[in-house]
Order: C-alpha cells, then sequence, then structure tokens
C-alpha cells in the first residue's frame, strides 16, 4: 500500500510571490523516488489559527507524514511551532537537547567571527522551544533544528523554510527515522521526448496507451525544447520492486512507440530515473 505525504509551505512571502517554493518540488521530487506518494500540498500565510486548521485538516485525512516548511526561526512571525502545538492541544517547554543545538550553532559561528557574541538571547533560544514530547532533529546547516512529532498514526515534521537547511534536515535526520514507513513500494519515471510540437495530434495515442496501461501514469505535456516547443511524455509506475516498476515502464514505452507512429510522431529520447 503507497504512504500518502502532505505539504505545508509556510510564508508570507511565498504567498506574495517575493519567493519561489522551490521546497515543495524537491520535496515531490524526493518521496516519489523513495516511495511516498504526495495527495496535497498547500501554502499558508504565518497565521496561528490558520496553520493550526491546516494540520489538523492533514490529520484528519491520516496521512503517513505531513511535513511542514517554514516558520521555525527566531523572529516573531516564525509561528509554525508554536501553531502546531497549540492545534494538537501540547504544551510548549525549552527542549534541552534543542537548546545545546542551537547553543552549539551559534558557539561556532562565534568562534569563526561570524557572530558578534555566542550568548544564547531570547531569539536565539526561541528556536529550542519545542511542543511536548516533540523530538528536535539536528540541522547541519543552520540554527533551527527541525521537530519530529507523531499524532495517533501520523508522523510529523517541521522543517525550516530555507532550502540548504530544510534539504540537510531532510537527508539526515529525517529519511533515516521515516523510512520504514515508506519502505513496501519502488518509484520509477521515464520523460520521453518527441518530435512533436502539437500536443493535440498526439493525444489519442497517448490516452489510448494510458487506457490500456491502468498501472502506469501517462502525462503528456509540452516544453521549451533548444528553439521551440516540443511534447513530452511521462510514464510513472509504482510496484513493490524497482525491476518490476521499470518492467511497467518498458511494456508502456513500447506500447507508445508503435501508438504514435500511427500519428507520425517519433521518439527522439527517453530518460528515467528510479
Amino acid at each position: 500500500m503507497t504512504a500518502f505525504v502532505e505539504i505545508l509551505t509556510i510564508g508570507n512571502e511565498l504567498l506574495a510571490g517575493d519567493v519561489l517554493d522551490t521546497n515543495s518540488h524537491w520535496l515531490c521530487r524526493q518521496l516519489a523516488g523513495r516511495g511516498a506518494r504526495v495527495s496535497r500540498m498547500a501554502t499558508l500565510p504565518d497565521d496561528m489559527a490558520t496553520i493550526g486548521s491546516a494540520l489538523l485538516a492533514a490529520l484528519s485525512r491520516r496521512p503517513a507524514l505531513i511535513v511542514t516548511c517554514g516558520g521555525l526561526g527566531p523572529t516573531a512571525d516564525d509561528l509554525t511551532v508554536a501553531a502546531q502545538a497549540k492545534a494538537l492541544g501540547r504544551a510548549l517547554a525549552e527542549n534541552p537537547t534543542a537548546y545545546v543545538m542551537v547553543r552549539d550553532f551559534y558557539a561556532a559561528l562565534f568562534r569563526r567571527g561570524e557572530v558578534t557574541t555566542p550568548d544564547m538571547t531570547s531569539a536565539r533560544a526561541k528556536m529550542a522551544v519545542l511542543p511536548a514530547d516533540a523530538e528536535p532533529l539536528p540541522n547541519s546547516v543552520g540554527a533551527a533544528p527541525g521537530v519530529l512529532m507523531i499524532e495517533g498514526e501520523t508522523l510529523i515534521a517541521a522543517l525550516p523554510g530555507v532550502p540548504a537547511e530544510m534539504k540537510a534536515i531532510f537527508e539526515e535526520s529525517l529519511w533515516p527515522r521515516v523510512t520504514a514507513r515508506f519502505s513496501g513500494q519502488a518509484y520509477a519515471e521515464r520523460v520521453i521526448q518527441t518530435n512533436c510540437w502539437d500536443e493535440s495530434i498526439m493525444a489519442p495515442a497517448v490516452d489510448a496507451v494510458a487506457a490500456r496501461h491502468p498501472r502506469v501514469y501517462v502525462k503528456s505535456r509540452a516544453q521549451v525544447y533548444g528553439g521551440g516547443l516540443a511534447d513530452f511524455v511521462t510514464l510513472s509506475a509504482r510496484a513493490d520492486t524497482p525491476s518490476e516498476a521499470r518492467a511497467l515502464l518498458d511494456d508502456t514505452e513500447a506500447d507508445l512507440r508503435m501508438a504514435l507512429r500511427t500519428v507520425n510522431v517519433e521518439i527522439l529520447s527517453a530518460e528515467g530515473r528510479s
């Protein structure tokens, strides 16, 4: 059974268009490649009530994992942890392990001459205040630890919004703790470039192939390629093993090649990942 994930990105700057949300794209690629399926994404403002209600709504759908990005920093508008604690009815308190993580990070910065004091100011200490029963996740790149909680059957991971920090915590701290929940399926994907520039020409052939291969997601799309437009077809599949997933794609690609020939479309290249 596929384990589902929901992603909540948080920040007024995202909704204002000041910052491009690359975190969701990166997380989707990482999770898909590791056997998970992202079922829903949402972008939220820095607002306690909105964050809390979105978290509770996600929990009602019982995903295996909820990932939030953003709002873990030292400023007053970094509200994610407090909003989650309030929504879940958990007390907030200084976490000793998180405190050491934050303290040691600023001590290292001070030794390198990058900050003027190693002292744990109230703003720095704020990043060590976590909900009850939360586990701080080490952050090898920045100050704010990630936060991992269990609520019922769902894991909740709060990650920083800074992409480098989010990626470091996901790969080094979060994934080793949650990988067992996503070990049941393998994922494979193949992107096929065609010589067609009008998606409507090959649409009937693509639709017919999709109908014949219900275990494979078949999607055509147009992209700018070289000096103009080109149509691509993406094939993706989940299965019990990587070899089974690749076999599903092989069969579908072979069928697609024959179907596209009937509408005078050729496949120029096929590149995949699994």
